[in-house]
């Protein structure tokens, strides 16, 4: 049995690979096919979208271009590539060039023989005899032209501070469609996927099925418009650990009863008035938590516990009050990389991404872990510890370890 399996990388941010992929997610889906999309890099939202697009849960692994790593390669989506022996399909920003995009994959192409460059797709193409020229310019390169993808608002991407900015479902639904639909006129599907045919692995060199849980441990986990981060393999390990149930820090009043809170990161300075406004679920956190309950918060869900939050405007919201300190939010202070947790005698994995900063109170909190960027230089980022709750601005990923909390 064979399947297609491939990488879609580009030169930088900001090139269409986010679109592209929305696209192609859908067109094969919408041709009956079963897709299984995977995300290079630590954001939550491409893999979100991946799902809507793909009708298939995402899992993450490019991110910016595709020899961008945290070390040079190291952890890049060409290494990724490699390892898994992955052909790369490169979008091409062909927006104000043309013959110049040969340079370009030639250099792509033969930086490392070893990453195979299968074909390119170029994005914002502004006319079929523009696409002629950019056809010439993979000839002469030696990489295959796969089709374009017009210059076009009705496929163009709004962003967020964190990655895509979209509404709803159904808006999502639409703009996949229309990016689907572009897809199929101006790219050739078929000769993508025939030229990244592969063996397909027997089902015994799968993993298998994890076991249900193991314990009678009861884990709430905060999830709706404010609280949305969670990566797929954490709702994994803690569905071995316990029974999950689902509440909102909006809609609803309390707390389930629960033996554990989680309360993920997400996008709580959109909502601030309504998560100010709901006093009894502010309340019911803070009595948990007094009252000797264990609780994780990450990045958002960390500001939320503290005493407020205040946004661009300089306007103040009460939250939860049970951390001794305060959050604000900062247009243009962006804080974010890779990190290395040590606590307890272990190393943990995680990403910090964040346009906000924490106010320490009178009687501020020590930090419980030591905390290293990627290439192992220290970095201040503190992971809080108050009685049986711990706190951080750091999204940990349990994937290679369990959660040290429980």
């Amino acid at each position: 049995m064979h399947t297609s399996q491939f990488l879609i990388g580009a030169a930088s941010s900001g090139s269409g690979k986010t679109t592209f992929t929305l696209g192609l997610l859908r067109a094969l889906k919408n041709r009956g096919l079963k897709v299984q999309p995977f995300k290079c890099g630590p954001d939550y939202l491409d893999t979100k979208h991946h799902a809507a697009a793909a009708g298939q849960t995402s899992y993450n692994l490019g991110v910016m271009g595709l020899f961008d790593g945290y070390d040079n390669m190291a952890g890049s989506s060409a290494e990724l590539a490699g390892l898994l022996h992955l052909p790369v399909i490169l979008v091409v920003n062909a927006r104000s060039t043309a013959y110049t995009v040969a340079a370009i994959l030639y250099g792509f192409k033969h930086f490392r023989p070893d990453i195979q460059i299968a074909g390119a797709v170029f994005n914002f193409v502004g006319s079929e005899s523009h696409y002629t020229y950019l056809q010439q310019a993979c000839r002469d390169a030696g990489v295959e032209a796969l089709g374009y993808l017009p210059k076009c608002k009705g496929i163009e991407i709004p962003s967020r501070h964190l990655g895509l900015n979209i509404d709803s479902e159904f808006c999502f639904d639409e703009f996949a469609d229309r990016i689907a639909c572009q897809v199929e006129q101006t790219v050739d599907i078929d000769r993508l996927l025939d030229i990244c045919s592969c063996a397909t692995a027997p089902s015994s060199c799968l993993p298998g099925k994890t076991n249900s849980h193991a314990s009678d441990m009861c884990i709430a986990i905060a999830c709706d418009e404010a609280f949305n981060f969670i990566y797929p393999e954490n709702l994994r390990v803690l569905e071995q650990k316990g029974k999950l149930t689902f509440f909102s820090p909006l809609y609803d009043s309390e707390l389930p009863v629960s033996d554990l809170v989680y309360l993920p990161g997400g996008y709580p300075e959109f909502y601030l008035s309504r998560l100010s406004e709901n006093r009894t679920m502010r309340q019911s956190i803070l009595n948990y938590c007094q009252n000797g309950g264990h609780l994780f918060a990450e990045c958002g869900g960390m500001m939320y516990l503290g005493e407020y939050i205040t946004d661009t405007d300089g306007h103040s919201y009460p939250m939860c009050g049970f951390l001794p300190q305060g959050a604000t939010m900062e247009n243009m202070k962006l804080k974010l990389g890779y990190r290395k947790i040590f606590l307890n005698g272990q190393e943990y994995r995680g990403h910090e991404f964040h346009y906000s900063r924490i106010i320490p109170g009178q009687s501020p909190l020590p930090s419980i872990a030591r905390v290293t960027n990627a290439k192992g230089m220290e970095v201040d980022t503190p992971v809080y510890r108050s009685g049986h709750v711990t706190a951080s601005y750091i999204h940990f990923y349990w994937g290679d370890l369990p959660p040290f909390f429980i």
